[in-house]
């Protein structure tokens, strides 16, 4: 959850908007966390949720029984490959080597030309200005392009983020 209540705060905004949006959220099935905490307020707002959990976190991640749709599969690539295939967005909520690899991986997807997704970082906080640091860093050492900054974009609550999913789809999974 992270030591800042403003991050679960705006974890619980995010299920919320979601939810009002008609939106359905995809996932990784657990209960606990900040994405338990969205899953919880996209339930409690009347949402969708769709999880994808791998079999060796059901018990680490206490699974979320109570998801509208559930695919438990064999590995951690199979699982991030369900989710973004079933998703229309991505969020990067403030989190840790986990979030930041599926993030640096769907950026490098879409650096690739490989979608066209959104991709918005929830800089609350500030919490995500050492990586965009380091993602500057990298521009101007010559070890990325110019344009990796395009492909995604930096929200600084729970407003801008609703209101970039909305300049970007009309019917969302995220």
């Amino acid at each position: 959850m992270g030591n800042d209540p403003i991050f679960s705060e705006a974890a619980k905004e995010l299920g919320e908007i979601i939810a009002k949006n008609s939106w359905r959220l995809v996932y990784g099935a657990g209960s606990s966390g900040l994405m338990g905490t969205v899953a919880k307020a996209v339930k409690k707002g009347g949402g969708t949720t769709f999880g994808v959990i791998p079999e060796h976190l059901i018990e680490s991640e206490k699974v979320d029984q109570d998801t509208d749709g559930l695919i438990i599969t064999d590995n951690m690539h199979t699982r991030k490959k369900l989710m973004f295939v079933n998703s229309d967005a991505v969020v990067l909520l403030p989190g840790g080597a986990g979030s930041m690899e599926e993030f640096f991986e769907v950026l490098t997807w879409s650096q690739l030309n490989l979608h066209k997704k959104s991709i918005i970082i929830a800089n609350i906080a500030d919490y995500w200005h050492p990586m965009l640091n380091l993602i500057d860093h990298t521009i101007r050492s010559g070890f990325a392009n110019k344009n990796l900054s395009n492909h995604f974009q930096v929200a600084k609550d729970s407003n801008q983020i609703e209101a970039l999913l909305r300049s970007t789809l009309n019917t969302a999974h995220v």
